[in-house]
């Protein structure tokens, strides 16, 4: 497994692929909670001025049957070596998918014109080049929209605009490239393992724009083996740590547009591994419209299920070769806040009190990790900077009373 962002989410699978059995490697930066889970194998170091030859080093010295990505710049990482270093071209492909479909994997607008040629619903879609196309926008009778920047990620660089002003506002802060100051301040400050990899390969922005559904977010995540779905999990988001961040109290739906629309995107990309698919269910007609692919493992792989189980199981089931375990525990509650998130973001929400609350009580000291601030956080270096510039507080949005 290979992280560079503090997500629970990447313990949690960890802990139920152990729990099967397997012999879980990781490549992690210092402190990274993947190192609390117990009964996890060797943590290899994501050195922050060679990341990528990191990456490399670690998957040669753990000799892994399957590389699981838990956050989107690990995929590009990936996506690089497999263009680089032909000795790991059939790990990749076997653990992601084939080569021919990464430059549509990696691209927003290319993976909605995918979508949209197989007679799935998306919203209206424009590529954005300049300040000239987002007039263009909204001169054809635009109104409310999203500004989406690509190779971003967690609803950062995602921008609800409400006018052509604020549309251009945000595209101009949007193309502006990261500069050395801050990429020094991720270095040294966040411990950002590929802050310096991100500077040195810098691209030009690109961005598109799309329209605004009002109506409740969706995720579905799946587990697929060579363009088949061999389950997935599907959740509309009742709480969120802001309007486009991730969900925090969700609720666990069968939604059959959005069981169609994520098959067929698996099978048309021949997709393999773990992928998540965000929509908006549209308050007016409830129908399902879909925003977006993310290229890698979600919050919803360690949830247990009471008919599938979880995807982590389902995905060792295929490569052991062996029949789904039984569901253990599964949760009977359809409504699931996760934790921490949903305790420290906001304890008293009224989705969250009659949640099952998802917390690892049989690994006490990954409890213990989960419930105190990321490892960066606490170090010295941290601590002065957030002294003098607090962290932002995203507030919460709760998405029933506003549909």
């Amino acid at each position: 497994m290979a992280a560079t962002l503090w997500w629970p989410s990447s313990a949690r699978l960890a802990a139920r692929f152990v729990h099967y059995g397997c012999d879980v490697s990781a490549v992690c930066p210092r402190g990274h909670v993947l190192r609390h889970v117990s009964g996890i194998g060797h943590a290899y170091r994501y050195r922050s001025l060679d990341s990528l030859t990191a990456l490399e080093a670690a998957i040669d010295a753990a000799k892994p049957d399957f590389v699981i990505p838990c956050d989107d710049r690990v995929v590009w990482q990936l996506h690089e070596l497999h263009g680089r270093r032909p000795h790991l071209r059939p790990l990749i492909e076997n653990s992601l998918g084939p080569a021919t479909e990464y430059g549509i994997v990696v691209r927003r607008e290319r993976v909605l014109k995918t979508a949209q040629s197989l007679a799935i619903r998306i919203p209206e879609t424009q590529h954005v080049d300049s300040e000239q196309d987002v007039r263009a926008w909204f001169a054809g009778g635009a109104a409310r929209s999203v500004l989406k920047l690509d190779g971003t990620w967690g609803g950062i660089g995602v921008h609800i605009v409400d006018s052509e002003r604020d549309a251009i506002v945000a595209l101009r802060k949007l193309a502006r490239r990261t500069s050395l100051g801050t990429t020094v301040k991720r270095l040294l400050v966040n411990r950002d393992p590929l802050s310096a990899w991100t500077w040195w390969r810098r691209e030009e922005s690109t961005m598109t724009i799309q329209k605004f559904i009002p109506g409740r977010p969706a995720n579905s995540m799946l587990a697929c083996w060579r363009g088949e779905t061999l389950a997935s999990v599907t959740v509309e988001v009742l709480s969120a740590q802001g309007a486009t961040g991730a969900g925090i109290v969700v609720r666990v739906v069968e939604n059959h547009e959005i069981s169609r629309a994520v098959r067929l995107l698996a099978e048309r990309l021949q997709l393999t591994g773990f992928y998540g698919f965000d929509f908006v269910i549209e308050a007016a007609t409830k129908s399902a419209h879909f925003i977006e692919m993310n290229p890698r493992c979600t919050q919803l792989g360690h949830l247990s299920l009471p008919n599938q189980g979880d995807l982590a199981g389902v995905l060792y089931a295929q490569l052991a070769r062996r029949g789904n375990p039984k569901p253990q525990s599964p949760i009977e509650n359809d409504v699931v806040a996760f934790f921490p998130q949903a305790v420290l973001a906001n304890p008293h929400s009224q989705f969250a009190r009659r949640a099952h609350l998802d917390i690892p009580w049989d690994d006490p000291a990954l409890v213990r990790e989960l419930l105190l601030p990321p490892w960066p956080d606490r170090k010295w270096m941290g601590r002065v900077y957030h002294y003098f510039r607090p962290p932002r507080v995203v507030a919460t949005v709760d998405f029933e009373t506003r549909s």
